[in-house]
């Protein structure tokens, strides 16, 4: 029973960022189409500025939070290892896309302008982030999908890709919300942003509604009883059509604890478990 109820906790979570992050896209969609006239265009205007809340909320937020929670979906577990490493990196490299995209769409903005780049605190981590962010992604291919790289090289790793990665999404999110005070600030002229006029609340939920899938995404990412099972386990799981996927739980949560607890691993020898 307490099995299927950690399952059941799983997928609340997993449907509740899903939601949030829906929330999300719809509420950036309607900012920048709608309470922003301009819209959207490429010509250097404040249409093309406007690709820049579009493509960091839809691209660099959502879909780096999918790619940090995408090995703990149940419903992915079917598929091997190497594959979930694949979706997990062409994901992450997606969201770099749409943050290098958003970038020069700011930046190309401003020149038109002639405003000053990277004179913003939001600027400065803003870039960092999106450096970082690639440094990360090349690391991680280099690590987890070359052949070659020592299993022992990527167990070791393993921590300090994990806790970066959720740094680095912390991180944006952050900016993210400075990005969206600022461009409040600026943007609104009558009434003023500290009037609260009915764009400044709009935008402010939409603030709340990356935090609030920001927490889901990291609560989530950092449940031991959540975490992929090994693949002998799927295997013995998959080989069973009466097993369900409550037990994988249940067992991958009895190991994780033995190990907190100092006990030695059941097969030391497949440190590869320990890298997704």
């Amino acid at each position: 029973m307490a099995t299927m109820e950690r399952y059941k906790e799983l997928v609340v979570t997993v449907s509740c960022a899903a939601v949030m992050a829906a929330m999300a896209v719809i509420f950036v969609l309607r900012w920048v189409l709608h309470l922003r006239e301009e819209g959207l265009a490429w010509d250097g205007s404040l249409a093309e500025f406007n690709w820049h809340p579009l493509l960091l909320v839809c691209g660099f937020i959502v879909l780096q939070g999918g790619a940090i929670i995408v090995y703990r979906l149940p419903w992915s577990w079917k598929f091997s290892k190497l594959t979930m490493k694949w979706i997990h990196a062409g994901l992450n490299l997606m969201a770099f896309i749409c943050a290098v995209v958003s970038l020069v769409a700011v930046f190309d903005f401003h020149n038109v302008a002639k405003i000053p780049n990277m004179y913003s605190l939001h600027s400065w981590l803003g870039l960092t982030a999106v450096i970082l962010y690639g440094l990360q992604l090349v690391l991680g291919v280099a690590m987890y999908l070359l052949p070659f790289t020592p299993v022992a090289w990527r167990a070791a790793f393993m921590p300090i890709h994990v806790y970066s990665g959720l740094l680095l999404f912390a991180s944006v999110i952050a900016v993210a919300l400075m990005g969206i005070t600022e461009k409040l600030i600026f943007g609104l002229s009558n009434p003023k942003y500290k009037d609260s006029p009915p764009e400044a609340t709009f935008v402010n939920i939409l603030g709340l509604l990356l935090v609030v899938f920001a927490a889901l995404i990291i609560w989530i990412a950092t449940r031991p009883s959540w975490k992929r099972p090994s693949e002998q386990t799927l295997h013995t799981l998959h080989s069973d059509e009466s097993t369900r996927v409550g037990p994988a739980l249940s067992q991958l949560s009895d190991e994780r604890e033995g190990e907190a607890f100092g006990e030695p691993r059941r097969r030391s020898n497949k440190l590869e478990d320990q890298v997704n």
